[in-house]
């Protein structure tokens, strides 16, 4: 793949990554935000009389101009990262077309980057969590997501050296049962993180994970459709029509 074509596909993945983003900014508004709220006022009740801090930014403008923001800066950035995932996954997981592999990698992704950690580390709302703990905190997380993209890496590659002498189905159900009982391992030995409050409401955190959830799984599929769109149409034009009419003629 030349330098050219894989300035096109970072370009179109940024601009597919900004669509997905503008999505998942209408699921984080209006799923998330009602959540937030409730937390904060969860945490604001629960807070000692006395005690009050000056808040620098009004919650109004966090949950509009910053949460836009927030989602639009982040889905153009992951846009350009997977855009180059992709040049490189392109024509190596598989034969594929172009909008067929744009879909398996945004799957794949939001697989390995944010279920696997959420499973073993579920987002947590305000009021939820030591403020002490937050470095191990977020760095079990980070071990948790990396060592998912580690091992869906190393899946794909022991199932097409697998596929040779197993077949395309058996190799790849033995990489997806590698990859869950390593995964399934990790769980095991990891260290759990449980900082919920005794009286927390139990919907509105099961609600504010869910809403994170639908949230990622939107920006996920928001850009394979798109991007997987914009690549097919750059990688594999449609020939232009021919008017009809028009004579064909052939040189002697």
């Amino acid at each position: 793949m030349n330098s050219a074509t894989v300035r096109n596909l970072l370009v179109r993945g940024m601009l597919a990554g900004l669509a997905a983003g503008v999505l998942a900014l209408v699921v984080a508004y209006f799923l998330g935000e009602p959540n937030v709220d409730g937390a904060i006022g969860f945490e604001e009740s629960h807070a000692p009389a006395h005690e009050h801090e000056v808040e620098l930014v009004s919650r109004s403008l966090q949950s509009t101009a910053g949460l836009a923001t927030g989602v639009l800066v982040y889905g153009v950035a992951f846009g350009g990262i997977a855009a180059l995932a992709y040049c490189f996954a392109l024509g190596r997981v598989g034969r594929f077309t172009p909008r067929a592999t744009a879909l398996l990698l945004s799957g794949a992704a939001l697989l390995t980057v944010y279920v696997v950690p959420f499973l073993k580390y579920p987002a947590n709302p305000p009021a939820v969590g030591d403020h002490d703990t937050i470095a191990k905190r977020t760095t079990l997380y980070f071990l948790m997501m990396v060592l998912g993209v580690l091992l869906a890496v190393a899946a794909v590659i022991a199932g097409k050296r697998l596929a040779p002498g197993l077949g395309s189905w058996y190799a790849t159900v033995v990489a997806v049962l590698g990859f869950t009982v390593v995964i399934g391992l990790a769980y095991a030995f990891l260290p759990a993180v449980n900082e919920v409050p005794a009286d927390f409401p139990a919907t509105l955190l099961w609600r504010f994970r869910l809403s994170s959830l639908a949230l990622q799984v939107t920006m996920w599929a928001g850009f394979g459709l798109v991007f997987g769109e914009l690549a097919e149409r750059l990688l594999n034009p449609k020939p232009a029509a021919v008017p009809a009419g028009t004579a064909v003629t052939a040189s002697r």
